[in-house]
């Protein structure tokens, strides 16, 4: 059986890490997208203030399966 997949882009952020970042997104895309496949890093970069990191952010491809 064929099937379409809709990829969407989402940047989650945390003070704690990239990856906590990455799982911020993901857990707010899970509450409204059925049927995640794949979450893509794209980009990940931080907030400095002060010569200090307060804020991680992680750039996702997120694929999901596209319903009529």
């Amino acid at each position: 059986m064929e099937s379409t997949y809709k990829v969407i882009e989402l940047i989650g952020s945390s003070p704690e890490s990239w990856e906590d970042a990455a799982k911020n997104a993901l857990d707010k895309a899970s509450q409204s997208l059925e049927d995640i496949r794949i979450a893509e890093v794209v980009e990940m970069d931080v907030k400095v203030m002060n010569g200090k990191i307060t804020n991680y952010r992680t750039k996702m491809g997120i694929s999901f399966k596209y319903q009529e």
